[in-house]
């Protein structure tokens, strides 16, 4: 005989001749030359030294065991005092009793949608990352989700978790906030005739996704060519003067006209307008001749409009001067200054007489 000691927290099986036979726990016991004991922490998952449908035979054995069956296309999570500790992949497990308190959730992988009880730290964990797939919507973007190929529903904003499995998920990301798009270098005729080349850009939002993604074919592209036949009808109507002169004009056409087709695809236009108008370069040539023409014409007016001006001041203050002999005395003086101060040096012949000589060179008779 032989003594064995079971400890709290521990747990063994005895066997007699290599046979299970019985569960002992916490106490002291006696055991027979043939018999040996397995101890077991009663705080990890249970390994049984048979076959586990055997050990289970035992009812004994059996309550003192959390049984624990993962089908195929299932995971099962463990949650040992509250916290998540692994996962469960298809098969049988056995843990103790009595220590630990043990959870368990069990995920169906068949499905797409998580709907079981999960919390997002625990679907973000390295044990979960090959059995979960992460869609991440950022602030203003919105996605549509396909299953296997087949449209099934908006996602807003938000980390979306699918279960990973044989299923195909994809997600199209659309992006809501304002867009813009550039026409670049259109060239269309006008009404007489003349090629130019427009500069366009629209402002827009995506206003229904599904119209934008499911309805429509490459929405962009096709407001792209709506834009360029709303320019080339407005442009086609009037000459290259017209155009040049109701420049403004061309954004409101385009966004009136715009307006109703847009929202067949989706699309809600906020507004338009034209970065520039390049004329070909005869045409601008020509448009420069005129322009310079046309400012000598207006150089001309105003210069013969001065001239006009100085000639009457000139004449009204004639006709003053004759009324009033102060007034020719004071404008007399006036000149004289302004010639004295252009005048250097002045020589005086003779010894008498100088202040009569400068009297009479500045002084004029009337």
């Amino acid at each position: 005989m032989r003594k064995v000691r079971i400890n709290t927290g521990k747990i063994g099986l005895v066997f007699k001749r290599d046979n299970y036979d019985r569960v002992i726990t916490k106490g002291v016991y006696w055991l027979k030359i043939s018999e040996k004991v397995i101890e077991y922490d009663m705080t990890s998952e249970f390994y049984a030294p048979v076959d586990l449908n055997i050990s289970l035979k035992d009812t004994v054995l059996k309550e003192n065991l959390i049984i624990q069956e993962v089908k195929d296309n299932e995971i099962v999570l463990k949650y040992e005092n509250g916290n998540f500790k692994d996962v469960l992949k298809p098969g049988r497990y056995a843990f103790w009793k009595g220590v630990t308190d043990y959870k368990f959730i069990t995920a169906d992988l068949s499905k797409i949608e998580i709907n079981e009880d999960i919390d997002k730290a625990v679907l973000q964990s390295k044990e979960l990352s090959e059995f979960v797939r992460v869609v991440s919507l950022e602030p203003k973007q919105k996605a549509l989700l396909y299953v296997n190929g087949k449209y099934v529903k908006i996602l807003n904003e938000d980390v979306y978790y699918f279960w990973k499995n044989s299923d195909t998920v994809h997600a199209v990301k659309a992006d809501i906030r304002q867009l813009q798009m550039e026409i670049s270098g259109q060239e269309i005729l006008t009404k007489d005739k003349a090629a130019l080349r427009i500069n366009f850009y629209v402002q827009y939002i995506i206003s229904d996704i599904e119209k934008a993604y499911n309805e429509t074919k490459d929405h962009e592209k096709q407001l792209y060519i709506l834009v360029q036949l709303a320019l080339r009808e407005f442009v086609g109507m009037l000459s290259l003067d017209e155009i040049l002169e109701k420049k403004e004009s061309v954004s409101d056409y385009v966004f009136k006209t715009l307006k109703e087709k847009v929202d067949a695809i989706g699309v809600k236009i906020i507004g338009s307008g034209v970065r520039d108008i390049i004329l070909p370069g005869e045409v601008k040539e020509i448009m420069n001749h005129v322009l310079v023409a046309q400012k000598r014409a207006q150089a001309n007016i105003i210069t013969r409009r001065e001239e006009t001006a100085s000639t009457r001041s000139l004449l009204n203050t004639a006709k003053l001067m004759e009324d009033n002999d102060m007034l020719f005395k004071l404008k007399e003086m006036e000149y004289v200054e302004k010639i004295a101060d252009k005048i250097s040096s002045i020589s005086l012949s003779g010894g008498n007489g100088v202040i009569e000589q400068l009297k009479d060179i500045f002084s004029t008779g009337k």
